[in-house]
């Protein structure tokens, strides 16, 4: 990538200026620093300390013993999950409701960096308050709200990161530059894993506290292990976060055809900027918008169903690896942590390997590789009996090709967007994924059930993926531009 001196206007993806490339590097260390939510928070550590015994009664926990079994412990750990789940459920209606709107009202205001920058914010005080949720049964609520509005402000903030995306490429960058932030993202996962593990987590022998400093680990000892390292993630996000904020310029205001205010248009023409709307208007305007995709880009559209799908099946893939893993192949909850790191690493690889093939091949091809590769591995779960050696054969090698698809889908929406509106496409990029993120749960679930074998819910994933893939080869090559 040819780079250039800074400048101190954002570029569009229309430009072909060289982009600086510490700003570049800026934007990538935001996805770096938001692992700290991504793996930490919602995948291995709060989410798991949540749905531990430590939130159930102790008169239960110790009435059951080591029986993992007992009705009761099994209820109060239903019920503890049934709140999360639907404390997470309805983050999710609201992200759905609210995320394009919200795009699309920074599109115009000159305030994208702005508002990434307040919902970041929200985000680091969010996950510093979990330091204060104990571990006791009333604290549940607290627990779950948290990790609830932790998941909306990280959407909110996501969909202006992902629309600054056109702020640090040019067209014969943007899949190199996303694939890059992608693989920041993983790699900073594994890195704060690490660090976490190490300090904080890994046994080391001694009862009652885990990691390196000795915290106590233990609902008596107040599970300090797991609350400080929340803490730590915190600041971790936050210091990652700065860069942005100091080196990515903030887009200009537009007017109300979408050209920046002050730009040089057509002579009898005068930029003026865009009004303030109503809520009713922001969203009477965003039909309108899906009502002109469907009239006159209906391969836009069809690329939003198609990526909603196949997006909800990769989801699906992190959120049940770990359970199939620790209940069909026996691994340990370190075990897990570590093949989380490994998984992160292939797919931070892939990510980074396939930024230049997407720039040069198009993001549809690497789409459609990574799709027909994830769905190969599901499938080969089946096969490989109980050996754990298989399923890390297998399951890094699905790694490899969850990055690219993830990087290749945002830079093929990057390319189709019109200057101005990355906000509200990138809105309704989230959005969609919400609209169907229960297929694949819930077909895990039903392959669970039927075979009462939790392997076969991988069948459920793979039948995702495949509903994606086939979409996708519906979406044209030639990408063209939403009107």
């Amino acid at each position: 990538m040819t780079l250039a001196a800074s400048g101190d206007t954002a570029a569009t993806l229309g430009d072909t200026t060289p982009i600086p490339r510490r700003r570049i590097v800026a934007w990538a260390l935001w996805d770096w620093g938001s692992a700290a939510f991504n793996a930490v928070v919602t995948t291995f550590v709060f989410s798991t300390y949540l749905a531990s015994s430590s939130f159930v009664s102790p008169a239960i926990v110790a009435a059951a013993g080591s029986d993992a079994s007992n009705a009761a412990l099994v209820a109060a750990k239903s019920h503890n999950a049934t709140v999360i789940s639907t404390a997470l459920t309805i983050a999710g209606v609201l992200v759905a409701l609210l995320a394009p709107i919200l795009g699309q009202r920074s599109d115009g205001s000159g305030r994208r960096k702005l508002w990434l920058g307040i919902n970041s914010g929200v985000l680091v005080l969010v996950m510093a308050a979990m330091v204060f949720v104990a571990p006791a049964p009333r604290y549940l609520l607290l627990g779950a709200t948290l990790i609830a509005v932790g998941n909306l402000v990280f959407e909110f903030a996501s969909v202006n990161y992902n629309a600054m995306l056109v702020q640090v490429s040019t067209p014969k960058t943007v899949g190199r530059v996303s694939s890059w932030g992608w693989g920041a993202g993983y790699l900073g996962g594994i890195v704060l894993l690490i660090i976490l593990l190490v300090l904080f987590l890994q046994s080391f022998g001694v009862t009652g506290t885990t990691g390196l400093l000795g915290l106590a680990s233990t609902p008596a000892g107040g599970v300090w292990s797991v609350r400080i390292a929340i803490l730590v993630s915190a600041v971790w996000f936050g210091a990652f976060a700065i860069p942005l904020m100091l080196s990515v310029p903030e887009i200009p205001r537009h007017d109300a055809a979408g050209a920046p205010s002050g730009a040089d248009t057509d002579a009898a023409a005068v930029p003026v900027k865009r009004p303030r709307v109503s809520i009713i208007a922001s969203y009477r305007r965003l039909i309108a918008t899906i009502v002109s995709l469907y009239r006159k880009n209906p391969q836009v559209l069809l690329f939003l169903v198609a990526s909603a799908v196949f997006r909800d099946g990769i989801a699906a893939v992190f959120t049940f690896g770990a359970i199939i893993a620790a209940q069909v192949f026996g691994f340990t909850p370190s075990e897990v942590i570590y093949f989380a790191v490994a998984a992160n690493v292939m797919a931070g690889i892939g990510a980074f390997a396939a930024g230049s093939l997407d720039d040069r091949l198009g993001a549809r091809a690497i789409i459609l590789t990574s799709l027909g590769g994830l769905v190969l591995a599901a499938v080969a779960i089946l096969f490989v009996g109980h050996a754990q050696i298989g399923f890390w054969i297998i399951g890094l090698f699905l790694s490899l090709f969850v990055g690219p698809a993830q990087s290749a889908s945002r830079s093929f929406l990057a390319r189709v967007t019109p200057a101005g509106r990355e906000g509200e496409i990138f809105g309704l990029y989230a959005t969609t994924g919400r609209a169907v993120s229960f297929l694949a749960p819930a077909l895990f679930t039903v392959f669970v059930a039927v075979t009462g074998d939790t392997r076969y819910g991988a069948i459920g994933i793979a039948i995702v993926l495949l509903a994606g893939f086939v979409l996708m080869l519906r979406v044209r090559g030639t990408q063209t531009a939403i009107d």
